[in-house]
């Protein structure tokens, strides 16, 4: 099986600069008219999603994303704006035109829309037979994406007889059926349990990496984006507040919106520190609270990290690296030897993003050991605030 460009994510950039995009947002906006007032549910959008990538747009409800999802294949009509698939402007053309496109894209559903009276295999070859191909050829077409998705033991099962992750894998073996080049994923795990989401999306990052689909996916939930997405955008009231690398996202959020997305992820302060938490050291013995962070960019500086939990009182928005795109640690962990013997670790934890080290550490050190001067140049390390220490 060849070898697919994005499963060596360092490459990503120099393998994406040699590919033109798959699929282009020019100032996109989309209008509606409610209660005789002008709604904007999308707003000069522009971006473009590269070929063979999986692409994550997320927004908390109403943001726009499930308007811009479907303004590729034009179920929803812009006011305003272009949208490209390869070089063809979706918006230009005729019913026949739009017919061939919807053919190439494929899309999956939050809730399946399986017809309950058909069964599995009939449910995945429904748009065959709609399209008119052969009762052999659409045999052949359905058992191997039956085998695919692992269904084939299901194949005269009904929908009520499946679970919620075997009826979200019949959704994709029905899209799957065209062969086509892009696959739209409009939620397709919100309402599954955490384990049946986990198996789907090493699914579709499966599918991604053996047909070359591009993936454009939508949801709310910033875990689905870190396990299965290259790059991210951020809806918020229709407009583009963020853009990026995965990784790079996560590790430095500049716009309100995504520290709110990612907040359900950051471990908070914990509550018996926060009920004591000061901004200031008090008389007597006290402790300070640091946080530690890791970006994974390899280089120092203030990037926008969202502070830790509750009532931060530190230089709000500074981040911190720890390891760069090598995986090689970096002068955080140094700064844990800077701290000395008394420092006290309190909570935190380093995960891997797309082949890049994030996290946060969060340590609680004597005041009179803090050496504020020795930590100058440690733009990774936050002071949170001071607790007392009852002696």
């Amino acid at each position: 099986m060849a070898r697919h460009r994005f499963d060596i994510v360092q490459e990503g950039s120099a393998a994406l600069a040699q590919v033109a995009p798959h699929i282009v947002f020019e100032h996109l906006a989309k209008t509606y008219l409610a209660r005789d007032r002008r709604v904007a549910a999308l707003d000069d959008v522009s971006f473009s999603v590269e070929r063979g990538e999986i692409f994550g747009i997320i927004g908390r409800s109403g943001a726009g994303k499930s308007t811009l999802l479907r303004a590729i294949n034009m179920l929803e009509r812009p006011t305003g704006g272009t949208v490209r698939v390869g070089d063809v402007d979706v918006g230009a053309l005729d019913e026949d035109g739009l017919v061939a496109l919807r053919r190439r894209i494929g899309m999956i559903f939050q809730h399946f829309n399986l017809l309950s009276a058909k069964t599995v295999a009939d449910n995945v070859g429904l748009p065959l037979r709609v399209a008119g191909l052969g009762r052999a050829t659409i045999a052949r077409r359905v058992e191997h994406l039956l085998d695919l998705v692992g269904l084939r033991a299901q194949a005269q099962a009904y929908p009520a007889q499946l679970s919620g992750g075997q009826k979200q894998r019949v959704g994709i073996a029905r899209a799957l059926v065209h062969e086509p080049d892009i696959l739209l994923c409009d939620e397709p795990t919100s309402a599954l349990d955490p384990e049946t989401t986990h198996s789907i999306l090493g699914l579709l990052r499966d599918i991604n990496r053996q047909l070359g689909l591009t993936v454009v996916l939508i949801t709310h939930d910033m875990a689905v984006i870190r396990e299965i997405c290259h790059r991210v955008l951020v809806l918020d009231q229709g407009r583009v507040v963020e853009h990026g690398d995965v990784w790079r996202v996560f590790g430095a959020p500049h716009a309100d919106a995504t520290r709110a997305l990612l907040r359900p992820l950051r471990q908070g302060l914990p509550a018996d520190i926060a009920a004591r938490l000061m901004p200031e050291r008090g008389a007597g013995h006290a402790e300070v609270i640091l946080a530690l962070r890791y970006t994974g960019n390899g280089a120092t500086g203030r990037a926008g990290a969202a502070a830790i939990g509750h009532g931060a009182t530190g230089r709000a928005g500074a981040a911190a690296p720890g390891y760069g795109a090598a995986g090689t640690p970096g002068v955080s962990l140094r700064t844990l030897a800077v701290l000395g013997p008394r420092a006290r670790l309190l909570q935190g934890g380093v995960e891997r993003i797309t082949g890049h080290a994030q996290g946060e550490l969060l340590v609680a050190l004597p005041a009179e050991d803090y050496d504020e001067a020795a930590l100058a140049a440690a733009d990774h390390v936050e002071v949170i605030g001071y607790v007392p220490v009852h002696a």
